[in-house]
């Protein structure tokens, strides 16, 4: 048994039980974690943790911020002591020395008034205000629109983790976040929502200093500790979506979803997007000469399966020609000469009137979440430096938290700033169709994860295009989408771009792209589960587990896809012999190379050549990988799940589950069953233990597929102990996998598997 990756595993999964017994955060610090000296202020967070404020005025800002909402932490040890003019905070990690009576401020160019000092790999590290970070390994950006090759680079704002071992989070009133606004802080709830006040103290320093180290993956677990946890989006948001900029008719869309149909194409989400309303880019009433019965036809998508979601670009307000513009205008007290209400989500008395008149409206046809294409002004008219795109997702899903209890709250969204994790997921924006611009969406959207953004959606195959439908390229982004947080297919309204995979001459490559997904969704949703428990998003950086290895920052295009895949996608097109070539680094470890079929070393780089059909990426050894049957959506569960067996190592993987659309996944309304392998002399043994935790319609009885990959034919497979004849189980030579059939079983009862060579 691969000792430390079962002890891995189950911190992972140990990590569940806080969860369950969560209280509301609390923002306010044990008064025995907090030391004032003077107009300064220190709060021990973690061992590693120090939050630093400076006021001149001594108002200190204990409310929840933006990126901040909780620091009702354990009180870590420390000691503190005064001597010869200047105050010592130590904690086990850190070391604090601050002058007694010194400003804090990160533009002074005086000799630092306060350092902080720690070890990093044995080596002594000495931060200071204004340091610059030049070795931050970035977070994300607000949008993608333009995106052209990696020129949107220089736009990505600074992450949690660097090289340099140090990051600071910046929660003062004035400092720029990404977009220009700032953060403030949340105070009285309107209609159950906390809601935006100005801080204390305007010209307060609030920073908190992050002095992890590489532990990359304790910055992030102790941040969502602060920050609040990635929630996890309904089961059916991680299935594949069908979108398009295009003004559909009700008979076209209802078309494309037959055509889905016919061509037996998995799928669970409909977009509409803003073409769905009258107007221009805002609106809020059905264009009725393009969708006559919007509740007839969303009802036809919910009778397919499928869940819809709305475009809005609310900016412009609600126009004297919208529905409901009467009601709103008098509930607002407005005179009747006016023509425009406008958009002031800051204002809670326009809040609860838009609301309860138009969302609410629009919620009882049916729309199932809200698509947020906020890109209008950055910043509100009304509250100096409020970032609009931070407050619109934050007031959208927060009133779907509390208006639709008995569903999960999504949005889809652009990204706002820190604390946007809290609102997930989010649309990256407009890229050009290009490989250039392929290539850098691996390292974007598992940079984002520094930040704890864990749920970027894509335009998969781009969304501006120039020239003919090229169906390799698609291709490739669809291979890529597959190892993506969403799977969404989308385009602007240009004629000629096409976005309906059945259209295209490679249509069975591509479709099996959507079949993929779907089989790793057990693995995927597992995944959810873990960002919401540790902070690690599903796509993840290769230097979380290798971080002392320079090869793990150098291959931005590669990435982990959950704990036990890593993906290198196919980001060229192909040579004269119709083969992609492209260099992949497999860090140290076996690894199963899906595309060969066969174990292989890491710790070393090399060149293959990709057919388009193949995709590189790679099981680590030992693990078991759970798939789904094939299915036409995710409305239903099976009765019936694949395992995957990874041969090269001992190890084991956690099955998660829950309800899929509900908040019960947060008081303990979910189960999980732990699967393990062990190499033995003479062949393998897998072990199926008990699920253990319960939620309503929870699995009773179940039935495995299991194959064991790269393999021999065995002398023997025993079942429970009992030896099994052929037609139970069978050897594909070709493929090199024995696959046994497990009839459905009690979940409640241990299962195991053995392969004997001899």
């Amino acid at each position: 048994m691969n000792t430390n990756r079962l002890l891995s595993l189950l911190i992972s999964f140990l990590g569940l039980l806080p969860a369950t017994a969560q209280s509301e955060n609390n923002p306010v610090a044990n008064p025995q974690a907090v030391v004032q000296v003077g107009n300064a202020r220190f709060t021990v967070l973690t061992p590693e943790m120090i939050r630093i404020q400076y006021s001149e005025k001594q108002l200190f800002e204990d409310r929840a911020t933006f990126a901040v909402v909780n620091r009702r932490l354990p009180v870590p040890h420390f000691t503190k002591e005064e001597r010869d003019g200047f105050f010592y905070l130590q904690t086990d990690e850190l070391q604090l020395k601050y002058k007694i009576g010194g400003k804090i401020d990160a533009r002074s160019l005086e000799y630092p008034v306060l350092t902080i000092t720690f070890s990093l790999n044995g080596r002594k590290v000495v931060w200071y205000p204004g340091k610059d970070d030049a070795l931050n390994l970035k977070g994300t950006t607000r949008t993608l629109d333009g995106q052209i090759g990696d020129n949107k680079r220089s736009e990505m704002e600074n992450g949690l983790l660097s090289r340099a071992g140090w990051s600071v989070i910046d929660e003062s009133p004035l400092t720029r976040r990404g977009d220009g606004s700032t953060t403030f802080a949340f105070d009285k709830q309107y209609d159950g929502i906390e809601w935006v006040a100005e801080p204390v103290d305007k010209k307060a320093v609030d920073w908190y200093f992050m002095g992890y180290g590489h532990q990359y993956k304790k910055a992030l677990g102790d941040f969502i500790r602060i920050a609040g946890r990635q929630p996890m989006p309904p089961l059916y948001v991680l299935g594949y979506w069908y979108s398009k900029y295009q003004r559909y008719t009700s008979d076209e869309f209802m078309e494309i979803v037959n055509d889905v149909k016919r061509n037996q194409i998995p799928m669970d989400v409909m977009i509409f997007d803003m073409d769905w309303h009258t107007q221009g880019w805002t609106g809020w009433t059905w264009d009725r000469t393009a969708i006559p019965d919007p509740e007839g036809l969303i009802d036809w998508m919910h009778r397919q399966g499928l869940k819809v979601s709305l475009n809005l670009h609310p900016a412009d307000g609600v126009d004297d020609d919208e529905d409901f513009f009467t009601e709103l205008r008098n509930d607002m007290g407005l005179g009747t000469s006016t023509k425009v209400i406008p958009w002031n989500l800051s204002d809670p008395k326009f809040y609860h009137h838009m609301f309860n008149r138009i969302i609410r409206a629009r919620e009882k046809q049916g729309v199932d979440f809200w698509w947020l294409d906020w890109q209008q002004n950055l910043t509100s008219k009304y509250v100096s430096g409020l970032g609009e795109t931070f407050w619109c997702n934050h007031v959208f899903y927060n009133d779907m938290r509390l208006n639709r209890p008995s569903h999960r709250p999504v949005i889809f969204h652009r990204w706002g700033g820190l604390g946007s994790h809290r609102y997930p997921i989010g649309f990256s924006g407009d890229s050009f169709t290009t490989y250039g611009t392929l290539a850098w969406q691996p390292y974007f959207t598992a940079t984002a994860s520094n930040v704890c953004f864990g749920y970027w959606g894509h335009d998969l195959g781009g969304h501006q295009q120039t020239g003919d439908n090229d169906p390799e390229i698609y291709l490739r982004w669809m291979q890529y989408g597959v190892f993506t947080p969403i799977f969404r297919t989308h385009a602007t309204n240009w004629p000629g771009i096409e976005r309906r995979i059945w259209k295209y001459e490679n249509f069975p490559l591509l479709l099996e792209t959507v079949k993929l997904r779907y089989a790793l969704m057990p693995y995927i949703y597992t995944a959810a589960r873990e960002a919401y428990d540790t902070g690690i998003s599903i796509c993840r950086p290769l230097y979380y587990d290798n971080p002392e290895d320079n090869n793990a920052y150098l291959y931005e295009d590669e990435y982990m896809f959950g704990p036990d895949i890593l993906v290198a996608p196919v980001v060229k097109p192909s040579d004269i012999d119709g083969k992609a070539r492209r260099k992949t680094w497999l860090p140290a470890g076996r690894w199963f190379d899906v595309c060969r079929n066969q174990v292989v070393e890491g710790n070393r780089a090399f060149t293959d050549s990709y057919t388009q059909e193949e995709i590189p990426y790679f099981f680590r050894a030992g693990t078991i990988i759970v798939n789904n049957p094939p299915m036409l959506n995710l409305n239903e569960r099976p009765d019936r799940l694949i395992l995957k067996v990874i041969p090269g190592a001992d190890g084991s993987t956690t099955l998660y589950e829950d309800e899929g659309d509900t908040e019960g996944y947060k008081q303990g309304a979910y189960t999980t069953t732990l699967m393990e392998q062990h190499q033995v002399s003479d062949g393998v043994s897998l072990i199926l233990n008990p699920i253990s935790g319960q939620f309503n319609g929870m699995p009773q009885q179940r039935a495995y597929t299991v194959e064991f990959l790269a393999r021999q034919k065995p002398q023997q497979v025993l079942v429970n102990g009992k030896p099994q004849a052929n037609g139970v189980w069978n050897y594909d030579e070709q493929r090199q996998v024995v696959t046994v059939y497990v009839p459905s079983t009690p979940c409640t009862q241990k299962t195991t598997v053995q392969l004997r060579n001899r």
